[in-house]
């Protein structure tokens, strides 16, 4: 049997298996180390990508530092400047109490002008002497400048208005004591939004509230803000229209009753109430109408400010009714004691009553020649005949007069007022309705052709001289018909270091002491049970 040998070149079935296997082997191995490296290289990569994200983080981790860093330092500047802001916001509103005077000039100040400052909260705010403490708007500064400095109820009456204090201001009439409450007033406005009516000034008689409305006007329109005059005898429909665009208003009390009854004004928003002249308001017999009007104010979170010449009970008693517990008095001078502008140098003439006319023509030919021609004259005259018929006579004897009394109408009286204001007639004859408030410029003398009922009256009357730190005459003819007020008149020209005549020493020197509910001790005590008499005045 023969056995076949293999060609040559083939292989057999097991050599086959092997080298299948081996490349089988090869392949996986192949794989393996490309899987190896694979995985090495993934290895490399991961390493690499905590590396940077290691770095990344560290990176962050810097600059969130750095922004905490940055951001700390921001808010310590931002910080420093509220601070600032603060600072400025509240010198603007007049918050910041200035130091820029010594308190030695604070002291010599308070003796010289006879400053009493009574504050139960012991704030220690002290005067602010010239208007570059005064730490409000430019533009009210602006309006303030021409003046050369603050009057004393201003210097001390504004660094507790402006710090939202209730102020009781008594003080002389002629003292500045409009500008101490408008400029706060207009201030409050620019420093507090709202709408409405948010400042209310109620005055006692129309030629007041006009010449505070002038005043007050002139700080408001500065600054853009409409200012509103409310009074009787002129028609209502232009009054309320201009009330419903108007900011602030000054106001007569009867006038502004009348609107609230009829319901054509809202005061529910006032924040800063006025009452100026308050005693005299309180003469005329206005309290139940103060009180009526006062109820319509916002009762809570309002700034109320009371301005008077006396200090009578019933002023004090109206005071503690309306205003707070903690309200600061501001008194110039000795004010529980009537008392003159030291400035005024006064003349007091007894002399027969038929004589006082012709007295009066002497008086204004010494006082309209010369160097004195265009001085300004304010006579008073007790009564509206009285006032009417010498003003009559003024005129025949070639004197340019005007007058105001009771008998005119508004527009009469107001012209009267401006021609004497700019000059256009150099003589004024007036009732005491003029007696009290009005600010008019420059007068050098005042006559008392006829005395008036009270002493204080007396003193309101001269105080229309002598005014914003001027000095001024008042030459006064007295009457035996005054007598029972000698001992009063004499107490007020020695208190003021005025010469007292031999001839009214004679009327006696005496004074009752007797307290009136309006008057206070000033008054003369009529009995009731004397039957009233009728007299008519010519």
């Amino acid at each position: 049997m023969s056995v076949e040998k293999p060609e040559s070149g083939s292989k057999r079935p097991r050599d086959d298996k092997e080298v299948s296997r081996k490349e089988k082997k090869l392949k996986t191995d192949t794989k393996d180390k490309v899987k190896k490296e694979k995985s090495k290289d993934e290895s490399k990569e991961e390493k690499k990508a905590r590396k940077e994200a290691k770095k990344l983080e560290k990176q962050k981790k810097k600059e969130k530092k750095e922004k905490k860093e940055k951001k700390e330092k921001k808010e310590e500047k931002t910080e420093e400047k509220t601070e600032e802001v603060e600072k400025v916001e509240k010198a603007e509103n007049g918050k910041v109490q200035s130091t820029s005077t010594s308190s030695q000039d604070v002291e010599q100040f308070l003796k010289d002008n006879a400053v009493t400052l009574d504050d139960p909260k012991k704030s220690g705010l002290q005067p602010w002497l010239s208007f570059d403490q005064l730490q409000v708007d430019n533009k009210i500064l602006s309006v303030l400048k021409k003046f050369p400095k603050p009057t004393p109820i201003q210097a001390a009456s504004w660094p507790f208005l402006l710090n939202g204090r209730d102020v009781i201001g008594v003080a002389e009439t002629g003292s500045g004591k409009t500008f101490a409450f408008s400029v706060p007033a207009v201030q409050h406005l620019l420093a507090n939004e709202g709408k409405g009516i948010r400042i209310l000034v109620i005055s006692p008689t129309r030629e007041l509230a006009m010449q505070i409305n002038d005043n007050l006007e002139s700080l408001a329109s500065a600054v853009g803000i409409n200012a509103v005059c409310i009074y009787g005898g002129v028609s209502k429909e232009d009054q309320k229209r201009q009330l419903k665009k108007s900011s602030i208003v000054i106001a007569t009390p009867g006038r502004l009753k009348d609107l609230l009854e009829e319901g054509s004004v809202d005061l529910s928003k006032v924040e800063y109430l006025v009452l100026d002249e308050a005693d005299r308001m309180l003469e005329k017999g206005f309290e139940e109408d103060i009180k009526f009007i006062i109820s319509k104010t916002k009762p809570q979170d309002r700034q109320t400010l009371m301005f008077t010449a006396t200090w009578p009970p019933q002023v004090r008693e109206l005071a503690s009714t309306f205003m707070q517990k903690d309200a600061v008095k501001v008194s110039i001078g000795d004010r529980d004691e009537l008392s003159a502008n030291k400035r005024i140098t006064q003349k007091v003439e007894v002399i027969d009553p038929m004589r006082k006319e012709q007295r009066l023509i002497q008086l204004l030919q010494e006082n309209t020649r010369g160097n004195k021609k265009d001085d300004k004259i304010l006579i008073f005259a007790l009564y509206k005949k009285e006032a009417s018929r010498v003003e009559r006579q003024l005129q025949y004897k070639g004197f340019q007069v005007s007058a105001i009394h009771g008998d005119l109408n508004q527009s009469q009286r107001t012209k009267a007022l401006d021609d004497f204001k700019t000059g256009r007639t150099k003589i004024l004859l007036a009732t005491d309705v003029a007696a009290r408030g009005l600010d008019i410029p420059a007068v050098k003398v005042v006559i008392n052709l006829t005395f008036p009922l009270t002493v204080e009256d007396y003193v309101h009357r001269i105080g229309r001289t002598g005014r914003a730190g001027q000095t001024g005459l008042a030459v006064t003819l007295f009457t035996e018909h005054e007598k029972h007020l000698s001992g009063a008149l004499i107490n007020v020209l020695k208190g003021a270091n005025q010469p007292v005549p031999d001839e009214l020493l004679k009327f006696g020197s005496h004074t009752k002491k007797k307290e009136h509910a309006v008057y206070g001790a000033f008054y003369k005590d009529i009995g009731t049970d004397k039957k009233a008499t009728k007299i008519k005045f010519d």
